[in-house]
């Protein structure tokens, strides 16, 4: 599904360059669940962006199913993240004017797709994470556990291989974080890969796959049960 291979991303920073990825190779399956883990400053929010067709490499290749996503230009990049690739972030990333479930239909109306099917798929994933009955409430009416809800809901909209969580349950109460982690997990048990990138040890060792980053490398790969990496 995702073949990186010595791909590096270098920051200017005054006179002094910055290698915030540092000729990385990672290959991803279809259908994985990932953590990134590292502490602050390793590259796991470039390595997210770079994935998500947020940013780009200053070198290396990055393939998406077979394509090379790196010598596109930036519409096709676009395009390709519109349909293939969901993003659900810390802050939620919500337009408050709009209620959740015009916040859900937002990539729909991109694509073009008619009224009548936006609100009929809106409504049934909303219904999905448990938010059939606020779905005319904006976001500054919904507590912080049911925006991240609202958010998963608009990510996975477009049906997309692949879901990037940057620290999913940051900025909620322990409660709430269980509830958005069981339904990111219920996503990938469906087929979607998930890449989560977090601080938390706990949330980290759940994946089935555990990266740990130091200054832009790999320095831990490991499948299955381990101790923390964070």
């Amino acid at each position: 599904m995702i073949s990186l291979e010595q791909l590096s991303r270098e920051f200017q920073v005054g006179d002094q360059t910055v290698h915030a990825l540092d000729k990385l190779d990672l290959d991803i399956g279809a259908g994985e669940y990932i953590s990134v883990m590292g502490p602050s400053g390793s590259g796991k929010s470039t390595l997210l962006n770079i994935i998500g067709l947020l940013d780009r490499p200053s070198s290396g290749v990055y393939r998406l199913a077979n394509e090379d996503v790196t010598t596109m230009d930036d519409m096709q990049q676009a395009q390709v993240r519109r349909k293939r690739i969901g993003f659900v972030f810390q802050f939620f990333q919500l337009l408050p004017r709009l209620t959740a479930r015009e916040n859900v239909e937002l990539p729909m109306m991109l694509e073009g797709i008619p009224v009548a099917e936006r609100h009929q798929r809106a409504e049934q994933v909303l219904r999905s994470v448990g938010l059939e009955k606020r779905m005319d409430h904006r976001p500054d009416q919904l507590s912080g556990g049911q925006r991240q809800r609202v958010a998963i809901a608009r990510a996975t909209i477009m049906q997309p291989d692949v879901l990037l969580a940057d620290e999913p349950t940051g900025n909620l109460d322990r409660h709430s974080g269980h509830d958005v982690v069981e339904i990111l997990e219920s996503l990938n048990q469906r087929g979607i890969t998930l890449i989560v990138v977090t601080h938390d040890p706990d949330l980290g060792n759940r994946a089935h796959r555990k990266l740990r980053l130091v200054d832009g490398r790999i320095v831990a790969d490991i499948t299955g049960d381990t101790d923390a990496l964070a």
